[in-house]
């Protein structure tokens, strides 16, 4: 069963403590606009070998949701999780690449080479810094009216977790799968308008899943020359009327031809243009966007490439800000 109560709590930090004990969580205490006060809590340990979790960090986070997510209210904002608003997908989403992500173990001797003194790096910046605004994406417990939070002593007990990949799980924990509900931590400094994005995910977890139940797909293999099959630009704002004239760009970086047929270029709804043909070694083709296909959103969106399989092979984003010039290509 996927998550209950799946959102995102905007709100400001007010004091913070390490994790430690058997099952260690990084506890955050927050306040939203009203000075009710929440508990998060973010895993720095697995309970499965391996027990180092990965992590991104992504210092100028640039997206779409950045713009939706300033729009919400203070205080926690319940999300459906499907495409097109501001849930978070580590797949689906575009938010970043989860090839990138790294194991960190959350507590070793010595100064900055852990999970802890990371967040606490960070969150230690917010504290500092009173305009920083904090999104942890989890499930939300809570208010419980007669039980006093066991870290910060307030009432009622409040609070968000599963600020982490919450999909791809095998075992006790493949409960908790599901598509568009994953957890994530941005933080916005409004006077410098940066965004800082934080990602956790379990090394038990697969980023293989399939697109209704998040369930993993462990029997994909993926090929080599089509993984090395590309999102290079689109053309997202074109001169004068958009419909039938924007476009994507693909290059096959392998020394391979890739076979296009039944493989699709997918927007932000997950509408879909289906593709054929091949893409010889080392060539670029520019694909059409037709007339009764997908939409490139000119107040941002993102673009994903599928192959055959309905599989991701590559994903790209891009703001309003990015589509602002007309006539412009855009490069990622």
């Amino acid at each position: 069963m996927p998550l209950k109560n799946y959102g995102v709590l905007k709100c400001q930090v007010v004091d913070r403590k390490l994790g430690e004990g058997s099952s260690p969580h990084y506890q955050v205490l927050v306040t939203d606009d009203k000075k009710n006060k929440y508990r998060i809590a973010i895993n720095v340990k697995s309970q499965e070998s391996p027990s180092e979790l990965l992590y991104l960090i992504d210092e100028n986070f640039s997206h779409p949701i950045t713009k939706e997510l300033q729009e919400l209210n203070f205080g926690f904002n319940e999300l459906p999780s499907k495409p097109g608003g501001v849930a978070l997908d580590y797949i689906r989403g575009n938010l970043f690449d989860p090839k990138q992500m790294k194991p960190l173990p959350y507590n070793v001797p010595g100064p900055d080479n852990d999970l802890n003194e990371l967040l606490e790096l960070y969150i230690g910046r917010a504290i500092a810094s009173p305009e920083a605004v904090l999104y942890p994406f989890g499930e939300r417990w809570g208010p419980e009216a007669d039980v006093k939070d066991k870290y910060f002593g307030f009432l009622p007990g409040n609070g968000i977790h599963d600020i982490h990949f919450n999909q791809g799980n095998a075992g006790q924990f493949q409960k908790d799968n599901g598509v568009w509900q994953d957890g994530g931590l941005l933080i916005h400094y409004p006077a410098r308008n940066q965004w800082v994005g934080i990602f956790l995910a379990f090394q038990s977890q697969s980023f293989h899943t399939d697109d209704n139940t998040g369930n993993r797909i462990d029997e994909i293999t993926p090929i080599a020359a089509t993984a090395a099959v590309r999102i290079i630009a689109a053309l997202v704002n074109p001169a004068g009327d958009d419909v039938g004239k924007e476009t994507v760009t693909l290059i096959n970086t392998s020394p391979d031809k890739v076979d296009l047929s039944g493989w699709a270029i997918a927007d932000r709804l997950k509408r879909k243009q289906r593709l054929s043909g091949t893409i010889n070694p080392g060539e670029v083709i520019k694909v059409p966007l037709g007339k009764d296909g997908i939409q490139l959103d000119n107040n941002g969106g993102i673009i994903t490439l599928l192959d055959h399989k309905g599989i991701k092979i590559d994903g790209v984003s891009y703001t309003k800000e990015d589509s602002r010039k007309q006539g412009w290509t855009i490069v990622f």
